[in-house]
């Protein structure tokens, strides 16, 4: 299957698939919710800051076209991310499925990520399946079927994200 040459990051931006893709893994709620015992309150599509900056708290509401909105904001600092510690050129769908794992474990872990290292030295294969390796919450091991509950989807986004990167959609 060919994808085309690759490009640059600097000139990169998310796809409307790649929006979607986080979208639909992060869920939405019209309310602040912790989505897992520990975790800090998010809103709209996985939001943990407000738009003023300060963090989500308990009681803040949203709409879908407000979430939407934060979200693109967000994605564009992850982008800023992505611009700052990735110097291989990648084909879209790679980008989208990068863009999608930082969404979801911030900017200083994944710029200081083995997956980035790899991908720096144009081990692509290598890099896309290092997503994989970004399968446990709170020490536990997302891909067992005995924590998929505890680990609400975990394992299921992190294969997806895996799928994409390799060139087989999300």
């Amino acid at each position: 299957m060919s994808h085309g040459p690759r490009m640059t990051v600097a000139i990169m931006v998310l796809s409307a698939a790649g929006l979607v893709s986080i979208a639909t893994h992060e869920g939405y709620t019209d309310a602040a919710v912790i989505p897992l015992p520990g975790d800090v309150p998010t809103v709209g599509f996985g939001t943990t800051r407000r738009p003023d900056g300060s963090p989500v708290r308990i009681g803040d509401r949203t709409t879908p076209p407000q979430a939407l909105a934060r979200t693109l904001r967000d994605v564009r600092q992850f982008e800023g991310a992505l611009r700052q510690c990735v110097t291989a050129p990648l084909h879209q769908h790679e980008y989208d499925a990068y863009v999608g794992l930082a969404y979801n474990i911030g900017a200083p872990l994944f710029c200081g990520s083995t997956l980035v290292r790899r991908l720096n030295a144009l081990d692509y294969s290598g890099a896309c399946a290092e997503i994989l390796r970004w399968k446990r919450y709170k020490g536990h091991d997302c891909s067992a079927p005995e924590n998929a509950r505890l680990c609400g989807g975990l394992w299921t986004r992190r294969q997806a994200e895996y799928r994409q990167c390799m060139g087989g959609g999300a």
